[in-house]
């Protein structure tokens, strides 16, 4: 049933003329239009109930409330699809066809809106070509950079660590025209003491190349050349011809020679005529056709004959295999032929298979599976065991002897293959277990053989450009600035920029590897002609703007080689916040979807101003948000509420800051004037480094080689400014540390000495934000196993006895063929879809079984006096209620409601669950295991920690952790692992989370949480502060201790905030 409009009454719209409190008497009308807001009404999108709702435009708006109020159903929903919806409609049929389209959303009508830019919280690009600089678009304008204004330099290729082919910059080289080479010439005239200059015209058509040449001297000779220089004599060409046999000029056919055809020999003097010089100008001409653009000029001196080489291309004349072609953007693309790496094609990595994957310990012999990658199957092992000890009987080793004891020599030759030698001696060509297995990986078609082999496949730098992902051509073009880059770090394992006296020379490479705020300097000091400046300007003018709105956003300590795919979706978002920062656009409306993610409470003032430079130029600014200091700096705040899902989906607030607080039916007024807030526990847990897991010699990343001690047994907060390395430390060392030791997972972990400690730990569970499951048929009652026990309680019945029913018969994933109750129809779906042609694909209720997913005969069971659809369709709240006498799906709906998600319903398909709300999945589905350990029953988790439910005045009790007999840190105890769980989460939310985490410690396990947000910080039991600053200027570790300590840790600036959190002014 819809209900009746709702609409705002507390608090008012402000005018987009007037920032000041408005009086509700001047709110707009909503039945006249007013350009100057947004109007929405009857929106019923999901959850909202027939809503009216008028947004000033060109000001900054927030929209908050409790997760799953119907914030992103108004913003993203309502507001954006329909702005787009309207922008497509004005296009083509034939233009709609190529674009997506949006279906109408449920609303009577949006008035006023702009076109909609929408900027989500998502995972960007996963393709491994996408870098921030592309992205950004900053790499299209440094390849013109580099292209318009770069210097080449000669170079040498040389090997270089395990055969890497590289080079080290020589001479700058550069291309001249004809007439440069005459007047060069021309100069030279003066000879010593001013006599003539004898000089050699020549044309150099053989060049370091080796053989005996006799076919180019026949060629010169056809031609009517009579003279030619070899190795640097003079030789006449027919006389040399009439020597019989091949060979005539007597070469070793192995050495390198040089020939050049002596096009002519001249004098000249300052007082040359014009006809000696239009002598030179022809036969510079001619050498320079004959040479493909190089003529050397040979000049007689006391001392000999000194030459100089002349090139029209990006050529070296003193070493014929260093040449550039024509300077031009494409040069310095790796996604173009003519720029990429040929080797690796521009990804700058080469897929492996890894030593330390297909052999992890050493220390075990063939016999007992060293060689883990031959371990797929029976089959597959015997039939490798088999040339396993053909090569132990070969090589002198055993068998059953561990790895470690074959010698250096073996051991190399077991898995890259014998030597020349070591096979003679041997008696056995052994191919190597690393060859022979990426030779099967490569030509096998078997999928099953190639997911297996996958697993110990890694990505390595390629062995030619060393990561570069450019060919040498490219990356020996160099731009020179003042700014002295830190060259270990631009450099990596390249020696081609240098350091010079006035600063730094880089190629784009280098530079590319440089964080946004080096870059920039780098940029703004660079070294150019006057020439140069004048055709750069306008190009560092968009680089500079783009390196300036990525700092704005909080992200300098990001490089631009950085991959998209390993950007957080916080990170890619205000990446793409960035782009539209720099395009200037004007009239649009942004709809954001919580920018503050991942952002140091430092950095939000940043956030903050970008946003409202976007909304002072002339746009709408839509922001959902939960983060205190984004709501207080809005112009307009619209609190949706009362609750979550069902109890949601009204306007319980707008306004002004001020006016929302006034509001007494606000959760997020009352959190901001004070009424409620989380408190600071009054005892915190006894933990202590003593009792920890070390980390030593961490040194992945960023990270300073630190050593870290995370105690266990409580709460541990991980914290520090944005890419200071906190998901290096515990997402790339700890946890894959821990797998790999407690569940024997074979992903390496990042770069450390080791790890110690985990033999206290049972269990490794990460909580992460990725879905609970990939296709709609996933579910909240699937993942935490609620739908087994409800599938029995079924089968329980009476009418289910009867007809013999089984547990698969309630499933919506056992077909009919197999005893299955569902809609074959649909497929248990409930849903047919129908594809359009010009519009968006429909979904239509299955007429078979109304989108109920069972059989009608699946559906006559029922259970107080409800089917298994009925079920699946009750919210979490429900559910409570209807399965009180069955406690172990009380348990779990239990904790469901716990984490705050009372809202969603049962059946609910994963596919719409949000991060937040999948990870609040998870972590309920923990607590109910918490739960079933002590007991299987509310009452006993109760006993456990007796604080399960919300306070009656809001606030989360201070003195509830006292010590219970249980807890206590055991061998076998959990370790989880949680990055920011408060995304995405309200005040009220976050006070849930807390809860819900200080239930997990009380029972005993240890809980290392990344997090920004002061509100779970305050509660920890530690604190481990990385920084100072993100980047480069990060890695260390800056605090480590209570909150208390942490706050008084100088140079902190979590302890910073956090001081004033704990000094008394926390919420």
């Amino acid at each position: 049933m819809i209900e009746g409009k709702s609409t705002g009454t507390h608090g008012v719209n402000l005018s987009s003329t007037d920032r000041s409190t408005a009086r509700d008497d001047q709110a707009p009308d909503a039945t006249r239009r007013d350009d100057r807001f947004i109007h929405v009404r009857g929106a019923r999108e999901h959850n909202l109930k027939n809503i009216d709702v008028s947004i000033p435009r060109e000001r900054l708006v927030v929209m908050t409330g409790l997760s799953g109020s119907g914030k992103s159903s108004l913003a993203f929903d309502t507001i954006f699809a329909e702005g787009q919806r309207k922008y497509m409609e004005s296009l083509s049929a034939y233009a709609r066809q190529f674009l997506e389209q949006l279906k109408k959303p449920d609303v009577d009508e949006v008035e006023g809106v702009p076109p909609t830019i929408a900027i989500e919280q998502r995972s960007a690009s996963g393709n491994p070509r996408s870098t921030v600089a592309t992205t950004t678009e900053i790499y299209d304008y440094l390849r013109l950079l580099f292209a318009r204004c770069g210097s080449p330099y000669s170079w040498h290729p040389t090997k270089f660590k395990k055969d890497a082919v590289v080079a080290r910059s020589g001479a700058p080289i550069k291309a001249t025209t004809s007439t440069q080479v005459v007047d060069a010439i021309m100069s030279a005239a003066a000879g010593e003491g001013g006599d003539e200059a004898r000089l050699m015209v020549l044309a150099p058509v053989v060049r370091a190349r080796k053989g005996f040449h006799r076919d180019v001297l026949e060629e010169l000779s056809s031609l009517g050349w009579q003279r030619a220089r070899v190795n640097g004599e003079v030789v006449e060409i027919r006389g040399a011809l009439k020597e019989p046999g091949e060979n005539p000029l007597k070469l070793g056919r192995y050495e390198k020679h040089t020939i050049e055809a002596v096009i002519d020999r001249v004098a000249i003097s300052t007082t040359s005529s014009a006809e000696v010089r239009q002598r030179v100008a022809e036969s510079v001409e001619t050498a320079l056709k004959m040479a493909d653009g190089v003529v050397v000029l040979s000049r007689q001196t006391p001392a000999g004959w000194k030459d100089t080489s002349y090139s029209t291309r990006y050529s070296d004349p003193d070493h014929p295999e260093v040449a550039l072609e024509e300077l031009a953007p494409r040069l310095f693309s790796f996604n173009s032929p003519q720029g990429a790496c040929p080797t690796c094609h521009g990804l700058g990595t080469l897929l492996e298979l890894d030593e330390r994957m297909v052999l992890p310990d050493a220390r075990t012999s063939l016999a007992k599976g060293a060689i883990v990658a031959y371990a797929k199957n029976v089959a597959v092992r015997a039939y490798f065991h088999k040339h396993l000890k053909r090569f132990c009987r070969h090589f002198g080793v055993g068998f059953d002897d561990p790895i470690d004891t074959f010698g250096k020599e073996k051991r190399r030759a077991l898995l890259y293959g014998a030597t020349p030698e070591q096979a003679k001696s041997a008696k056995l060509p052994w191919k190597g277990v690393i060859p022979e297995l990426t030779e099967w990986w490569s030509k096998t078609d078997n999928p099953s053989v190639k997911e297996w082999l996958g697993r110990f496949i890694t990505d390595k730098p390629c062995p030619t450009c060393g990561g570069d992902r450019l060919r040498l051509e490219a990356l020996h073009v160099l731009l020179a600035s003042t700014h002295r880059a830190d060259m270990a770090k631009a450099l990596g394992g390249s020696v081609i920029g240098r350091p010079t006296d006035d600063g730094t020379m880089l190629n784009i490479a280098e530079l590319s590897r440089l964080n946004i705020l080096d870059a920039r300097a780098f940029i703004e000091g660079l070294i150019l002609s006057p020439e140069h400046r004048t055709i750069a300007e306008p190009i560092l003018k968009e680089i500079v703007s783009r390196l300036r709105f990525l700092t704005g956003v909080g992200l300098e300590y990001l490089s631009l080689d950085r991959k998209t795919a390993s950007l957080s979706g916080g990170e890619a978002q205000r990446i793409r916040l960035a782009s539209q920062v720099g395009s200037g656009l004007v009239g649009a409306c942004y709809v954001l979807d919580e920018p503050t993610i991942g952002l140091h409470q430092r950095d939000n003032d940043r956030l903050v101003s970008t946003l409202r430079h976007l909304a002072d130029i002339g746009n709408t600014v839509l922001v959902v948000e939960h983060d205190e200091d984004m709501i207080r700096a809005a112009d307009h705040v619209i609190d949706i509420g009362p609750g979550p899902g069902i109890h949601g989906g009204r306007v319980v607030a707008q306004g002004t800051v001020a006016q929302v607080c006034a509001c007494p039916g606000s959760l997020t007024g009352d959190y901001l004037s004070g009424r409620r807030r989380i408190e600071i526990p009054r005892r915190r847990r006894p933990v202590s480094e003593k009792s920890a897991i070390t980390i030593r010699g961490a040194r992945a990343n960023n990270l300073k080689n630190i050593d870290v001690a995370i105690p266990l047994g409580g709460l541990v907060c991980v914290t520090g400014v944005s890419g200071s390395g906190k998901s290096t430390l515990v997402n790339d060392i700890l946890l894959r540390a821990a797998l790999a030791a407690v569940h024997a997972d074979r992903t390496l972990p990042g770069d450390h000495s080791r790890v110690t400690g985990l033999a206290r730990i049972g269990r490794v569970i990460e909580v992460d934000q990725s879905p609970i499951g990939r296709t709609p048929r996933s579910n909240a009652a699937t993942y935490t196993g609620i739908f087994d026990e409800i599938r029995k309680v079924f089968v329980q019945t009476r009418e289910s006895k009867i007809r013999g029913y089984k547990p698969g018969r309630f499933s919506f994933n056992v077909s009919a063929k197999n005893g299955g109750g569902r809609c074959e129809a649909c497929q248990g779906q409930g849903l047919k879809k129908i594809e359009m042609h010009f519009l968006p694909d429909v979904y239509v209720e299955c007429e078979v079984c109304e989108g109920r997913r069972y059989t009608r005969e699946t559906l006559e069971v029922r259970h107080r006096g409800k089917n298994i659809a009925d079920v699946l369709a009750l919210t979490v709240e429900a559910a409570c209620g209807f399965f009180e006498n069955h406690p172990k799906i009380l348990r779990h709906v239990e904790c469901l409601r716990d984490v705050g998600l009372d809202y969603i319903t049962l059946g609910q398909p994963s596919t719409t669950l949000s991060g937040g709300e999948a990870q609040r999945v998870k972590l309920a589905t923990e607590l109910g295991k918490v739960r079933g350990l002590a007991g299987g029953s509310p009452d006993a988790d109760a006993d456990l920690a007796d604080h399960g439910g919300p306070a009656t005045d809001g606030e989360v009790e201070g003195d509830r952790r006292a010590q219970d007999p249980r807890r206590g840190v055991t061998p076998g105890g959990t370790l989880y692992i949680l990055d920011e769980p408060t995304t995405g989460l309200h005040f009220e939310d976050i006070r849930k989370l807390c809860d819900v985490l200080d239930r997990l410690a009380d029972a005993g396990s240890t809980l290392v949480v990344i997090e920004h947000n002061l509100d779970v910080i305050k509660r920890a039991d530690w604190i481990i502060d990385l920084g100072p600053e993100g980047g480069d200027g990060g890695g260390r570790v800056i605090a480590a201790g209570t909150p208390e300590h942490v706050s008084h840790a100088p140079g902190s600036h979590t302890g910073k905030y956090l001081a004033r959190v704990l000094g008394g002014s926390a919420r």
